[in-house]
């Protein structure tokens, strides 16, 4: 097995999605599937397990057999509360975090993350243009300093990424496959034309 077997794929589907009207935003269909379908679907050859990090419609959610993990903490703290929540849940080494609002994510995001990870415990993609930092390898090993962050206040998730000896992974040469969907606009401008 190599490691991008072992690796447990999670799909970040637990905000407030306030810039999408407050709509559960995994839940919104893009071309007939869910938004968190097509990340499940693009991760599901690049790791081996799937599973869900959801704080609403959780009964819809575990309709797709895969474990959804609700945040530990109350009142949405934000998507490093997401991934602590995992972390703690499910049984892993290795975790690679990815929001639901990033439908086209590429074939080779987990291979390359490994291949470029050296010894740091969380590694990030980086579009060429930003940092995505919700797109993420993280060993389980960050759990506790995670808990810590979280229960100082702190909430920026690149600021724990970097302070924890993080690096970003370079993923440039595939930059469109990082589109965010973080509007209904947005949204509406990725449905194919019929």
């Amino acid at each position: 097995m190599n490691e991008c077997q072992k690796i447990i794929g999670v799909v970040l589907a637990g905000g407030r999605a306030t810039r999408m009207g407050g709509e559960d935003k995994g839940l919104q269909p893009l071309n007939g599937k869910p938004l968190w379908q097509h990340v499940a679907d693009r991760l599901a050859d690049q790791v081996s397990t799937i599973a869900l990090s959801a704080n609403r419609h959780i009964a819809i959610y575990q309709r797709s057999g895969f474990p959804v993990y609700p945040d530990n903490q109350a009142d949405y703290p934000g998507p490093l509360a997401g991934m602590l929540s995992v972390m703690q849940q499910a049984k892993g080494e290795w975790f690679l975090f990815c929001s639901c609002d990033t439908p086209f994510i590429p074939a080779c995001l987990v291979e390359r993350m490994v291949q470029q990870r050296g010894d740091s415990p969380v590694v990030w993609a980086h579009d060429g243009e930003r940092d995505h930092p919700t797109i993420a390898l993280i060993h389980t090993s960050l759990a506790s300093d995670l808990q810590a962050y979280l229960a100082a206040g702190e909430r920026k998730v690149m600021v724990f990424m970097r302070q924890t000896g993080g690096h970003p992974v370079d993923f440039s040469d595939v930059k469109p496959a990082f589109v965010n969907v973080n509007t209904t606009e947005d949204l509406q401008a990725l449905q194919e034309k019929k």
